[in-house]
Formats: structure tokens, C-alpha cells, sequence
């Protein structure tokens, strides 16, 4: 092996040697290159494609298309904001084997990024100044155990100095410099080679860790990096300003070379493979190739630039920043180009504006572009979504989603527009409200209520700055910043999960197996099970060895008893969680000692390993022979649920059109959950629809095919669904009714439930028994969430609805029949229509029955409340006219009346008032069992005798309670012990008011 590297080296060399006079002649000619000339060459779409050709034709390169940004299985991020992120599997050592990815050396592509939240954020800077961007393009190239430093620094100045034709005296790189803290030497293999391609020396710097070593989190694979940097102003020496965050030395390009692993302790160990990630963004390429200084100079903001002018009331975009851009005109332009960008492709990919995660940063880019489109540019609503379009132009070649996704993106962005700018009306009035309630001498307007409007309703935090600004209030933000810390601190607090944390096998672990031999766990034996002939599965034993054993973040070769571990077979039964199924549950026995159980806690899936988290209850040494022993009940439950969320997905297409998307699964032993795209919330037609057409597939007790073909032939089927992610080459393929080899067959027209899976399903659909959806709702909009339950659950449900429909139409009865009822009585059947309402809305059943039942159950409250109303206004009128036999005509009146209602004491100020207009009226009630007193009171409206709340208020307080209201209504309560302090108030609250009017007069 040593011979075999130090031959590769000493090849290397020679090709290098070879170039160099190739790449100087190169240099020289780009540098004498009429720079302008060229820029008209480069439209953003011939830069990406010559980047792409580079590799793939000169290199041998694979093109590898862009992820989706809504990161795959990675709870680290909220985006995909780096085009490493959907290679790191193989970084960390742990692809499917049987995935292409197991197979990519050497890869390039462009990248979709998104950089807003979580540690890369540049949302609050974007159009302040004409380079930072939400939503970006990485242009990269990577090496996976192939190539190294030399020919991915031959590669990029070859790329940049004769491809693109940039002169390499305007081109500066830097290289890592060491650390000593880190006990890592200076890259002076990297600066050899740069200075051996004929770069200046003075053009090659080196810098520390912050600048030129890359990690890619705490832990992980990590390495030192060189940039490769550009001066847009030429002739002369720049490299004082590389690093420096001018404006005019930009980096454009880095290459990272992965030599080691940050381990959980903090220390580096070397990789057992190296790797080169390349990263150069195509916004910054294409403005030095179309020789200008701003992005949103280039041909990919321009056209939308000029879009948005025709659609606002501001004048065209001019460049500025800072304080020449008066009233902050160009950085709106700036603000909504970037912004529908970033909307674009994220709705495109299946991330729509919500309120948790990735979800809720988009929308605040809509509604921070919503913002700038309506109050600065003045953009009529609707402006924002008839952009799409523009970027779908400008994209669309690259990201072809971005055409057959425009309706969809459109729809959202208008909704989400409307329900913003309805926000923004209703949090003027919370400002107001708050502000007239506040002591006019405090200049400190709440943090709390700041808070509340930012998080509930989206109002982003610099405009509730401008909004209390023009009032001449401001937020306390040091009270603002510990409500912020607070909220991050829970969104980002780390769930406690120490399965996952002893059974991930770490990358040198993952190494030392496949260095060892140890092969890949053969988990055939999970689909292993017939039907017997009573029509009962059976599932085949399974016996193993113990291959290895992963503890404490290293492989052993025994662990002894309370030791929790993760053990590797040479083959299981068990499933391991993946595809939204969760992991199967059981126990292993040992050979001769059969009474000693090992449960499996979970069961995981590394790099080829099927990994069983169990805590010893014996001494376990690898070459032990094991039993596996499959909790049965478990296993049929998700096999259940699995097959029912392909019936569910199939019906929800079929019903509802093509338009339909699954977004997300995941079934256990006891429900399923089935994420989709779909415009707007299903109708109860539409539920019953999607319902019967599962269970007829059910009652057919169709069976279920599985083939396992090559990936490209199954691609090739006929409504074929999918979902993304890296599936296994040859791939599963579960088709229900008709036969896999029918459906590829391209004259086959049988419509069927088809899928890509690796999950365990049911050998017939009649096994599933029953199917009830038992809820279906928005989880954002244009994304719906069905949870669903099967068999008994399905039963139980049907029946508990049906009792709750007879109890509706009992009290539908007892609700027409109220108006002959007391006032008490008509109450007590109010509340048990809600109680009723309460139990429907959160009791399994199903879905289209319990909005039939909450639909009639609103409108029998509505009656109810109706007749309670007018039974209050009948017995509010007995005694407004009793008192005003009493009370004639005086100026005060202050009274006590019997009852237990609020508002029938307010109905009953209310109609005497009516009658004595000039009157100031006070009713108090007192509820002898509780000692509550209930006070209601008006004032002759424009009255100089006083305010009715203060009135009340006074009277409350000396009762121990408080009021509320206005100053012509108001109604509070207090308490009291005996009738005689009943007495002494009541001639109190006629003193107080009494003094009033001698004040006023």
C-alpha cells in the first residue's frame, strides 16, 4: 500500500510538472486577456453549465443533482445551507452500501442554499448592502478518497484562470497557517503547490483557524482550507485587504481538505479517508465574470429587478446604500429580490411559511418581503406572488421544480400576503390598545407584548422599532433579549435520548469494521414471515453470531452485565427504523442461557450495520451464538400501518388528483401519520371518499407484490411514488393488486398503489380490517396531516362516534324545547353542549363525522345562547320595571337586586337607564352561598358627574374586587360577609355618586 501512495504521488508530480508550463502560458494569456471583452460571454446559465462541463468532461466527474433545501434526516439544520450537507453521509463514513452514494469518488454540482437562522444567518443583512443573499447557488466539486490537494488546486486555477479566463494577478489564495492550541502544523504542502503553479508568492498568504480551517459541527470530520480570493480592482498588491471584509477582495472560492475528525473529547484524529469539498458561490462568480460590483447587477437579478418596478410606485433601481438610498428604496429592491428568491425554491421543495423551525424563518422572509413590497415600494397585494414567474425564468433551467411548482408557490405566497397584512391591522391595535393603557410619562413600551407580536403574529422586531419610534416609545431591550434567549434556549435544547446516543457507531469505529472484514449485517430475515392456514403470519426464527460490540464510543469484545451497548450480527431479523417505520422491539437469548433475556431498546442502521441497542443482562463476548426472539404483536402493528399508508397515499391521489405530494410519514405499532401537499383542508365528502376507497381495497383482501429491481427499471413504472432520498440500487418495489412485472410492462393501464420501500408489509390487505382517519388537519397552509388507526382502534372509533351522535340528537331535543326553561336550567344544557363540543373535538373518531357533529353542535350552542339571552332580557325587563316604579325619576339610582347573572344585572342597568336616560345607575347583586357581590353601573353618556368605571371601581375596591369597563359602562365584583355590609355599600356607592354631581354642578 505505502508503494502503491508513493507511486500515485510521483505520478502526481509528473502530471503537475507537465501542466504548469501549460497553466503559466494559460496565466499569461488570460492576463493579457481585454477583461470586458469577455464579460458579455458569461450569462449566469453558461457560468453554472461551464462549471458543471468542467468537471464532468475534463475530470471524470459524476453530476449529481441539487438536494431539496429542506435538509434530508439531519435535525442539525434548518436548512440545507451548504452543498456538503447531502454528501455527509459518506463524510461520516456511513452510506447505504447499497445506495449509488456508496459509490460517488468523484462528484460536482450546484447546490441550493439557503442561509437564514441557526448559525449561518444572513436575513437582517440582506439589502443593506449588495452581496449578502437568503437563498444562494454553491457551485462544487468533491473527492471522496480519490483525488487530494494537488489536483483540486490544479483544477480550480485552470478552471478560473483559462475556462472563465479570469487574470491571475487579480487572484489571491490563503492556506492554513497551524495552530499550535490544536497542535496542527502549517499547510505547507498546500502553499508548495500554489507557489509551484506559478501563483506570486506575495499572492499566497496564510492565516489561522478562524480563516482557513473548516468544521463541519462540534464534532466531525474537519480540515484545513484555502481560499481562493479575488480583487476587483487590479493593478496593484491587495493582499492586505484578503480577509479583511473589503468589498473589493472577495473570496470566491473554497476548497477544504478533510484530514480529520473532531472527536467528542475535542481532540483530531486523522481520517481513515480523505476527502476534498469545494465550495464557490455562483452569485459572486457571475458578478466578477459580467465585470460588476453588486449581485443584483447580474442577469440573475436583473430581470426581477425590473419586474418589480413595473409593478410598484417607486422609481427604477438604482445601486445605492446607506444613507445616499433615501428612504430605503434600492435595499426594498434588494430586499423582495433576494426574498422571492428564497421563497421560490424553498415552497418549491416542500418548506411552506408556518410557526416552528425552518417553517416559521420562511415566514418571516415572506413577511419581512411582504413588508418592503407594500410600505416602501408601494407595490399593490399580489405584487409579491406575480414574480414567481421572473424567477421560475431566471432558475428554471437548473431547478426545473421551479415551473411545475409556480401555481402552488403563487397560491401560498398570496394567502400568506393577505393573512400578514391582516396581522399587521391587528397588531396596530395591540400597539394602540397597549400604549392607552400605559403612564403617558413612560417612554418603555413592554418587551412582552413586543415578544407576543413577533412570535404569534410575525411582526418583525424593526418594525414594531419604527411603529413605537413614530410614538415616541421604545422596547426594553435588555427584557427583549432575555425573552429571545429564553425561546432559543428551549427551541435548542437537546432532547435527552440515550439510545441514539450509545448506538450510532462513530466514523473511526465504522472504519475499523470494514478494515476488520466484518461484514454488512444481512437483515434479510425481516421479511421473512407467510401466512399460515389458520390466516395467521408466522415469522421465521432467527439465530445469529455476535460480530462486534460498540460501547462507550469504541468496539469491544465483551461487555459485561448492566452494560448498555450496541450489538452487530451477522444477521437479524429485527427491522431497523427507516422509511417512517418505526424499529421493531424484542429480546436476544444466549446459547445455554435461555431463561436470561436481552431486550432490545432500539435499532439502527449505520453504514451497512444494523445496530441493537441492548443493556447486557449477562456477560456478551463477540462469537456468542444468539437467539433473536421479534415482539410479534409490534411487528404486525407497523406491518399493518405501513400497508394502510400506501392504500392512503394511492387513495389521496387518486381522489384528489396528481397535484397530491407525500411530504412525510411514519407509522408505529398503534397509528399512522401521512404528511402531504394539497390545497386548502379536505372536505367530510372528501374524507368519506378517501376512507371507503382504502376499504374496499381492504375488503378485496388484495395482495401485496414486492420485487427488488435495478433502480432505473423502476423508475421507469407507470405512477411510480416517491419521496426524497437516497434509495438503494437494486430498490424494493410494493405494488398492491397488480404484479410489479405488470406494471413494467408499459402497456399495463391498472391503476395501483406502487411505491419505492424497504419497509415491511402485509402479504394481503385484508389483514388491515377496518380504516379510520381520526384527524386531518393544516399543519401550514398547503400541507395537511392525516393520523389514521386500523382494526379494533378503527372499530372503537366508529362506535364511540355513533354513541356521541345519540347524545347530540338527545340534547337537540332538550336545546328546541329551552325557551320554556329557567334561566339556570337554560345554562346548565349551554354548558353541556360545550362539554359535549369539548369531547368530540378531542376524542378518536372519525374525521368527517366529527366535523358533521361540530358543525351542528356550534349552531345548537348559538341557539342555546340565543334562548339564554332572551330569557335574561325578559327577566332583565320584570325588574328594570319594578325599580323604576321604585326610583321614579331621581338622578342616582343605587339598588340590590336578586340574581346569579352578570348579565342579567347588566341587561337590567342597561334597560332602566333606557328609561331614565339622565340617571346614574348602580345595581349590585349579592350571592349569599359565595358572599360574591356583582356590581353593574351606567352613566348618562357626556356626563361632567364622572366616569362609571371609576364609580364602579371605587365601590369594588372597598369590597375587595376590581371593575372594568368605561367611562359610560362598566361592571366588576367584590365580596362580602353579612347583608348589613351589603347595606352599608350600597349607601356609599349613592354618597359617591351623589358628591359627583354636587362637584360637577
Amino acid at each position: 500500500m505505502a508503494a502503491r501512495i508513493g507511486l500515485v504521488k510521483r505520478l502526481n508530480c509528473v502530471l503537475l510538472n507537465t501542466k504548469l508550463s501549460v497553466l503559466s502560458a494559460g496565466v499569461r494569456r488570460c492576463s493579457a486577456l481585454s477583461y470586458s471583452e469577455s464579460h458579455k460571454e458569461f450569462t449566469s446559465k453558461r457560468v453554472r453549465r461551464k462549471f458543471i462541463d468542467f468537471f464532468k468532461e475534463g475530470h471524470e466527474h459524476r453530476v449529481v443533482s441539487s438536494s431539496p433545501v429542506r435538509p434530508r434526516g439531519d435535525p442539525s439544520l434548518l436548512f440545507v445551507n451548504a452543498g456538503m450537507n447531502q454528501f455527509k453521509p459518506i463524510l461520516l463514513g456511513c452510506p447505504d452500501p447499497r445506495s449509488e452514494m456508496a459509490s460517488y469518488r468523484r462528484v460536482v454540482n450546484s447546490q441550493k442554499c439557503v442561509r437564514a437562522g441557526g448559525k449561518h444567518n444572513d436575513l437582517e443583512d440582506v439589502g443593506k448592502d449588495v452581496y449578502h443573499h437568503t437563498f444562494f447557488e454553491m457551485l462544487g466539486n468533491w473527492s471522496f478518497g480519490d483525488y487530494f490537494k494537488v489536483e483540486a488546486c490544479a483544477m480550480a486555477w485552470q478552471l478560473l484562470t483559462e475556462e472563465y479566463g479570469i487574470p491571475a494577478d487579480r487572484l489571491y489564495v490563503s492556506y492554513f497557517s497551524g495552530d499550535v492550541a490544536n497542535g496542527l502544523p502549517a499547510d505547507e504542502e498546500t502553499r508548495q503547490i500554489w507557489l509551484s503553479m506559478g501563483v506570486r508568492p506575495d499572492h499566497v498568504l496564510p492565516f489561522g483557524m478562524k480563516d482557513n480551517f473548516w468544521e463541519m459541527g462540534e464534532t466531525g470530520p474537519c480540515g484545513p482550507c484555502t481560499e481562493i480570493h479575488y480583487d476587483h480592482v487590479g493593478n496593484r498588491n491587495a493582499s492586505s485587504l484578503v480577509n479583511a471584509d473589503s468589498p473589493d477582495v472577495v473570496e470566491i472560492w473554497n476548497l477544504v481538505f478533510m484530514q480529520y475528525n473532531r472527536e467528542v473529547s475535542g481532540s483530531l484524529r486523522p481520517l481513515p479517508q480523505c476527502s476534498v469539498d469545494t465550495g464557490m458561490g455562483l452569485e459572486r462568480l457571475v458578478t466578477i465574470l459580467q465585470g460588476k460590483r453588486s449581485n443584483y447587477d447580474t442577469d440573475l437579478f436583473t430581470p426581477l429587478l425590473t419586474a418589480i418596478h413595473q409593478c410598484s410606485k417607486a422609481p427604477a433601481y438604482q445601486g445605492r446604500t446607506g444613507e445616499t438610498d433615501v428612504g430605503q428604496v434600492d435595499m426594498a429592491y434588494r430586499v423582495v429580490a433576494d426574498h422571492i428568491r428564497t421563497l421560490s425554491v424553498c415552497i418549491a421543495d416542500g418548506v411552506y411559511p408556518g410557526m416552528t423551525g425552518a417553517e416559521l424563518v420562511l415566514r418571516r422572509i415572506l413577511r419581512r418581503a411582504v413588508r418592503f413590497s407594500t410600505e416602501v415600494l408601494q407595490a399593490p397585494e399580489g405584487s409579491l406572488a406575480s414574480l414567481v414567474p421572473t424567477v421560475a425564468h431566471i432558475l428554471g433551467d437548473a431547478y426545473p421544480e421551479l415551473h411545475t411548482e409556480s401555481e402552488r408557490i403563487m397560491d401560498l405566497i398570496n394567502q400568506n400576503e393577505a393573512q400578514f397584512l391582516s396581522s399587521l391591522k391587528q397588531g396596530r391595535r395591540v400597539i394602540d390598545r397597549t400604549l392607552s393603557n400605559m403612564d403617558k410619562d413612560l417612554a418603555v413600551f413592554p418587551a412582552s407584548v413586543a415578544w407576543s407580536l413577533h412570535r404569534n403574529l410575525g411582526f418583525p422586531l424593526d418594525l414594531i422599532d419604527l411603529m413605537l419610534e413614530e410614538k415616541g416609545k421604545m422596547v426594553d431591550k435588555k427584557e427583549m433579549a432575555v425573552l429571545e434567549d429564553e425561546y432559543e434556549r428551549l427551541r435548542s435544547q437537546p432532547e435527552e435520548d440515550d439510545e441514539d446516543r450509545v448506538d450510532q457507531l462513530d466514523l473511526h469505529s465504522l472504519a475499523e469494521l470494514q478494515s476488520q472484514g466484518v461484514p454488512h449485517t444481512d437483515d434479510s430475515p425481516k421479511y421473512c414471515y407467510s401466512l399460515g392456514t389458520d390466516g395467521k403470519y408466522v415469522f421465521q426464527p432467527c439465530r445469529a453470531s455476535v460480530l462486534a460490540l460498540y460501547c462507550d464510543g469504541s468496539l469491544v469484545s465483551e461487555v459485561s452485565e448492566g452494560q448498555r451497548c450496541g450489538v452487530i450480527l451477522d444477521q437479524t431479523s429485527f427491522y431497523a427504523e427507516q422509511g417512517g417505520q418505526a424499529h421493531d422491539q424484542g429480546y436476544f437469548t444466549k446459547d445455554g442461557l435461555q431463561d436470561v433475556l436481552f431486550p432490545v431498546k432500539s435499532v439502527r442502521l449505520a453504514g451497512g450495520y444494523v445496530v441493537h441497542q441492548v443493556t447486557a443482562a449477562e456477560t456478551l463476548r463477540t462469537g456468542d451464538q444468539v437467539q433473536l426472539n421479534l415482539d410479534e404483536a409490534n411487528r404486525m402493528g407497523c406491518m399493518v400501518k405501513h400497508t394502510a399508508t400506501h392504500l392512503l397515499n394511492f387513495a389521496l391521489r387518486e381522489l384528489l388528483g396528481p397535484s397530491v405530494s407525500q411530504r412525510g410519514s411514519h407509522c408505529t405499532a398503534n397509528r399512522l401519520r401521512f404528511d402531504f401537499s394539497v390545497k386548502g383542508s379536505l372536505s367530510v365528502s372528501d374524507l368519506q371518499q378517501v376512507e371507503e376507497l382504502v376499504q374496499d381495497i381492504i375488503h378485496q383482501n388484495a395482495e401485496v407484490y414486492v420485487e427488488e429491481i435495478p433502480l432505473s427499471k423502476a423508475k421507469q413504472i407507470t405512477g411510480l411514488r416517491t419521496i426524497d432520498e437516497v434509495y438503494p440500487d437494486p430498490v424494493r418495489v410494493v405494488s398492491v393488486a397488480v404484479p410489479v412485472s405488470d406494471l413494467l410492462n408499459s402497456n399495463s393501464t391498472e391503476q395501483a398503489s406502487v411505491e419505492l420501500c424497504c419497509g415491511t408489509h402485509l402479504l394481503r390487505t385484508g389483514a388491515i380490517r377496518d380504516f379510520v382517519i381520526v384527524s386531518e388537519r393544516q399543519m401550514v397552509k398547503g400541507i395537511s396531516r392525516i393520523i389514521a388507526v386500523t382494526g379494533d382502534e378503527a372499530k372503537k372509533a366508529r362506535e364511540t362516534a355513533q354513541d356521541m351522535q345519540e347524545e347530540l340528537e338527545s340534547l337537540a331535543v332538550q336545546v328546541g324545547a329551552a325557551s320554556s326553561l329557567s334561566i339556570p336550567a337554560a345554562q346548565r344544557l349551554s354548558k353541556e353542549v360545550g362539554l359535549l363540543m369539548n369531547v368530540v373535538d378531542i376524542t378518536p373518531i372519525p374525521q368527517w363525522q366529527r366535523r358533521e357533529l361540530q358543525t351542528r353542535l356550534k349552531a345548537m350552542q348559538k341557539t342555546s345562547n340565543n334562548t339564554i339571552r332572551k330569557l335574561e332580557i325578559k327577566e332583565a325587563a320584570l325588574k328594570a320595571k319594578e325599580l323604576l316604579v321604585k326610583h321614579s325619576n331621581k338622578p342616582v339610582v343605587v339598588d340590590l337586586i336578586h340574581t346569579d347573572s352578570i348579565s342579567v344585572l347588566m341587561k337590567t342597568v342597561l334597560q332602566l337607564s333606557k328609561s331614565t336616560p339622565d340617571s346614574m345607575v348602580m345595581l349590585l347583586s349579592h350571592l349569599q352561598f359565595s358572599g360574591k357581590v356583582l356590581c353593574a353601573c351606567q352613566v348618562p353618556k357626556g356626563s361632567a358627574s364622572g366616569s362609571a368605571l371609576k364609580w364602579a371601581h371605587s365601590v369594588c375596591a372597598r369590597l375587595g374586587g376590581n371593575a372594568d369597563g368605561s367611562t359610560d359602562v362598566a361592571k366588576g365584583e367584590g365580596k362580602a360577609a353579612k347583608l348589613t355590609d351589603i347595606t352599608d355599600i350600597l349607601h356609599w356607592a349613592e354618597e359617591f355618586a351623589q358628591n359627583k354631581i354636587r362637584k360637577a354642578s
